[in-house]
């Protein structure tokens, strides 16, 4: 049995500060500008969290929503006004609940904070809205590194796609290519934490150590 959501139980994150460090370091290799890459509404929309918020994360300092109900309602109402019909309009309340299998009654409780939400209440919503999982009850900073974490594969992609355009004579360059190695460090860039990826990273050591580039 599903009950109030109560927000999660474990510790705020700290991978924000990582994914933004990697993202400012691909921006810088690609010569994309800072402002593209940390662009605050956008990353508000992709995020639910609100641009003033993203702004004192993205700086440093400790923002955001602590209290569950409040950061729920604060999701919610960004996914009405960024999340429209294909004519332009806001879904409404009996939409909502038809689309989220809910009654009428409930969505317009859920929408007006007159009601706690269940995690059930969030998976309806989020799926009818076509968001991922945890957009309504993620944590501020945990929301935000999750949005730039794709900004993040967007950057491997172009870099990757740029870095084989100059690496067609290069014997070692070539191996790596056909190890895979490439595509196998975009996809480490989504692992979701440091120590994951470090373990894909002692691999890649272990490959270079038994190539050796040959001496012009």
């Amino acid at each position: 049995m599903t009950g109030d959501f109560e927000g999660p139980g474990a510790a705020p994150t700290h991978a924000l500060p990582a994914v933004v460090a990697r993202v400012t370091a691909l921006a810088d290799r690609l010569g994309v500008a800072h402002s593209e890459v940390f662009d605050v509404g956008r990353l508000s929309v992709a995020s639910g969290v609100p641009e003033p918020v993203v702004k004192a994360l993205l700086s440093g300092q400790p923002a955001g929503e602590p209290d569950v109900q409040a950061r729920f309602l604060q999701r919610l109402d960004l996914l009405r006004r960024t999340r429209l019909k294909p004519n332009g309009r806001k879904y409404t309340q009996q939409e909502i609940a038809d689309g989220a299998g809910m009654s009428r009654q409930q969505a317009g409780a859920l929408i007006n904070g007159d009601r706690r939400p269940t995690m059930e209440h969030c998976d309806a919503l989020q799926r009818f809205f076509r968001v991922h999982a945890g957009f309504l009850t993620a944590e501020d900073p945990e929301a935000l590194a999750s949005a730039l974490q794709h900004t993040e594969q967007e950057l491997l992609q172009k870099l990757a796609e740029r870095e084989s355009a100059t690496t067609a004579d290069d014997p070692l360059e070539r191996l790596l290519q056909d190890h895979g190695v490439r595509g196998i460090a975009w996809r480490a860039a989504q692992l979701p934490t440091d120590q994951h990826r470090d373990k894909v990273a002692e691999w890649l050591d272990m490959l270079l150590e038994s190539v050796q580039r040959p001496k012009s």
